[in-house]
C-alpha cells in the first residue's frame, strides 16, 4: 500500500532522514519506534506532504506522491493525526470534525461518518457544541483522531497518540486504534510508548538518528533483548 524508498530529508543543513525505506501493507498496523529526535515525526510529515524528500521517493498504491501537495495526499486516502493534536482550539468539537471532511463533497457520506465518529467517541457526542480548547487532553486526542477519520482515510498516520495521557487513557486510546484497524483502516503509528505500540502492531521499524536500524514482526522485536533494554525498560 505505502512504500517509502530511500528518502533523504533535510531541515536546512541538518540531515534528518538518511536514506530510510519502509513498507506498510494494507490492513496492517505498522509502528515506528525510536528515541526523541530520531526522525519519527519527520517521516510522517514527509509522507503527508508537509516536507519534501531531497532524494528518494514515496508511493501510495503504486502512485508516486512525494511531490504532491498535502491536500492532494489527503484526497488519495492518507490522513495524519499530528503530534500534540493540533486541534482548532477556538472552534467547537463539531466544527473541528466538519473541517476533517473538507476534501469531501458527499454530504450523505459525511453525515454517516460523523455519526460513526460520535459512536466511537461518545464523549465527543456529549461535547459536540463545546469549544475544543476546553476539552481534556484525552478528549482532544479523541477529537484529533475523529477529525482525521472524517476524511475517510485508507491509511491513518498517528503521531504520538499517547503523549501526555494518563495510563488508563493510554489503554483506551490504543484499544480504539485497534478497533479502527479492525474496521478496515491501515495504520502507521509513531509512538514513544514502545511497549504499547509493539503490543498492537503487526510490523515494526526502529529508527535511530535518521536511519532504520532494525525491522521485523512486532512480536519478534518485542522479544529482542536489545529492544527491551533500549525501549521497554528491560
Amino acid at each position: 500500500m505505502l512504500k517509502v524508498d530511500k528518502i533523504n530529508v533535510y531541515y536546512g543543513a541538518i540531515h534528518a532522514l538518511k536514506g530510510i525505506s519502509l513498507e506498510v501493507n494494507e490492513g496492517d498496523i505498522v509502528t515506528l519506534i525510536g528515541a526523541n529526535g530520531a526522525g519519527k515525526s519527520t517521516t510522517l510529515r514527509t509522507i503527508s506532504g508537509l516536507l519534501r524528500p531531497k532524494t528518494g521517493g514515496i508511493s501510495f498504491e503504486g502512485q508516486p506522491i512525494s511531490s504532491l501537495a498535502a491536500q492532494k495526499i489527503v484526497k488519495l486516502g492518507i490522513s495524519q493525526v499530528p503530534e500534540g493534536r493540533r486541534i482548532f482550539a477556538n472552534m467547537t468539537v463539531f466544527e473541528n470534525l466538519e473541517l476533517g471532511a473538507y476534501v469531501r463533497s458527499d454530504k450523505k457520506g459525511i453525515q454517516e461518518d460523523l455519526a460513526k465518529v460520535f459512536s466511537r467517541f461518545p464523549r465527543l457526542a456529549e461535547r459536540r457544541s463545546q469549544i475544543a480548547g476546553t476539552l481534556s487532553g484525552g478528549e482532544q486526542q479523541m477529537l484529533a483522531m475523529g477529525r482525521a477519520l472524517m476524511s475517510r482515510p485508507r491509511l491513518l498516520l498517528l503521531d504520538e497518540p499517547s503523549m501526555g495521557l494518563a495510563p488508563l487513557l493510554v489503554k483506551e486510546i490504543f484499544s480504539i486504534i485497534k478497533e479502527i484497524n479492525q474496521t478496515g483502516t491501515t495504520i502507521l503509528l509513531v509512538e514513544q510508548n514502545a511497549h504499547m505500540a509493539l503490543s498492537i502492531a503487526h510490523k515494526a521499524y526502529v529508527l535511530e538518528t535518521g536511519r532504520i536500524t532494525l525491522s521485523g514482526p512486532a512480536q519478534e522485536l518485542a522479544a529482542s533483548e536489545d529492544i527491551r533494554k533500549a525501549y521497554l525498560g528491560g
